[in-house]
This record gives C-alpha cells, sequence and structure tokens, in this order.
C-alpha cells in the first residue's frame, strides 16, 4: 500500500512542533521545571527507551505483529525503521517537556516503608507474569509482550517509590493523560493512512476508539515510564542536595547555583 504520509512525516507534522512549543515554555515559565536536574533525568529516560525497547521491536516486527506501509520507511536497522528508533526519543522529549509544565513534586523523604516497596514491586512482578500467561495464545501475542515487557520496569519504579508517586498521583495522572491521548490521536492517524500495520491475529481485537487496545496500552505505559522515572530522578537529588522540590515554586532567578 502506497502512503501519502510517511513515518517521518508523522515525526514532522506531530512530534517536532508540540516539542517546539512545549520546549519554549519550558525555557521562559518560571514554574516550569528546567535545568540541570529535569534535563539530565530526561537524558537518561532517552538512552533507557532506546536501550530497552530495540530489542522488544526487534523481537516483535519479524513475527509480523505489525509492519509498515509500502515507503513509509527510509530504511531499517536490524529489522526496525531508522524512524522508530527516532521515535524512542522524541517520545520521552515530548512528555517530559509537558512533565516540566506540570513539575508534580512533594516534600517527602526518601524513606519508604519496606512494605509499599513489597507491594510495588509484586505489583510489576504480578504485570509480567501476566503477560507470560498471555503469549501462550496467539491472540494476546502482542499484549503477553507488552506486558512481560512492561513488568520489570513497573517493579523497579513502583518498588523504589511507590509512597512518593501516591503522594503526587493527582499531578502524575495529568502528566501522563496529556501526552497519551495525544499519542493515540497520532497512533489512530497514522493507522488510519497506513503508515504502519497493526495485526489482527496477534492482537485481541478490542479497540478503543478505534485504536487497537495493544497500541494504547503501549503509550499508556511508555508515558507511564517517563513521567515516574523523571519525576523520582527529580526527587532524589533534591532530597541528596538537600532542595526541597518546593523551592522551585518561586520565580526563577538566574544565579550561579541554579541547576534546577
Amino acid at each position: 500500500m502506497t502512503v501519502q504520509l510517511t513515518y517521518f512525516g508523522i515525526h514532522l507534522a506531530f512530534l517536532l512542533p508540540p516539542i517546539l512549543i512545549l520546549g519554549r515554555l519550558a525555557i521562559r515559565r518560571d514554574r516550569a521545571w528546567w535545568g540541570v536536574r529535569p534535563l539530565s533525568g530526561l537524558g537518561v529516560m532517552i538512552a533507557l527507551a532506546i536501550v530497552y525497547t530495540t530489542p522488544f521491536t526487534n523481537r516483535l516486527i519479524p513475527v509480523g505483529v505489525w509492519w509498515y506501509g509500502e515507503g513509509a520507511v527510509l530504511a531499517t536497522v536490524w529489522h526496525t525503521p531508522l524512524e522508530e528508533y527516532l521515535f524512542f526519543a522524541l517520545q520521552p522529549i515530548l512528555t517530559a517537556l509537558w512533565l516540566f509544565q506540570v513539575r508534580p513534586s512533594a516534600d517527602r523523604s526518601l524513606a519508604i516503608p519496606r512494605t509499599h516497596r513489597l507491594l510495588g514491586v509484586a505489583g510489576g512482578v504480578a504485570i509480567a507474569v501476566v503477560g507470560w500467561v498471555l503469549l501462550g495464545d496467539t491472540a494476546t501475542y502482542y499484549l503477553g509482550w507488552l506486558f512481560l515487557w512492561a513488568g520489570p520496569v513497573l517493579a523497579l519504579q513502583w518498588g523504589f517509590g511507590s509512597t512518593y508517586l501516591w503522594a503526587i498521583r493527582r499531578s502524575l495522572l495529568v502528566a501522563v493523560a496529556v501526552p497519551t491521548l495525544y499519542l493515540w490521536l497520532v497512533d489512530r492517524i497514522a493507522i488510519e493512512l497506513g503508515v504502519w500495520v497493526i495485526s489482527d491475529t496477534y492482537t485481541t481485537g478490542h479497540a478503543l476508539l478505534g485504536l487497537p487496545i495493544e497500541e494504547a496500552l503501549f503509550f499508556l505505559v511508555t508515558n507511564l515510564f517517563v513521567v515516574q522515572g523523571i519525576t523520582m530522578y527529580v526527587w532524589v537529588l533534591d532530597r541528596i542536595g538537600g532542595v526541597s522540590a518546593w523551592t522551585s515554586a518561586s520565580p526563577r532567578v538566574p544565579t550561579s547555583s541554579d541547576d534546577r
């Protein structure tokens, strides 16, 4: 199938504009996160996204869980298009720049009850176990791999900071929901245009407003990774540095010590 809009065109039309807008807002707004701590956290998330997602896509694409329209991609490395690797970086940037506007934070100690840590780890492990079970059915193959892939990361994040994340849950919801809804729309448009095609064989057939439930969960989970990861990263650096995250609510005054 020949498509009018390519995968790179999706980046130019739907990802680059909001990134530029949100980036400008983050730089100019006093109340937005900016500086060494959040930006280095974003750098870590980009590196982890590329390293952790590359085996995932290169496992599922050859099986035929999804594929790309004729002429939709420039080239592939391993089994994954170059544009997909670029997306591994662009999605965290987009989500993080929105997160910087929301700036969820609470003045909480790094100390977390052991029970909370165990429950957080157990939640992530349970998701991975469900994924392992779902791999046994062709119709839940994509869903199974998604859960199996997401479970370990969620176990680490929830095990480390579940109490803190719960304390800021309302702002986290906003930070996750907005980019997720936007990327659902972009994904739905790309599928409709044939830029990529999701297999009927390896999916459940359930959809959310026309978007396969597996795709919807993918963007929800990956945005959760980014938001939770950067938020906890800044929280840890704030506590180690002895600076409360609440102090960033005051107007930003450029000084040599302003690494926020």
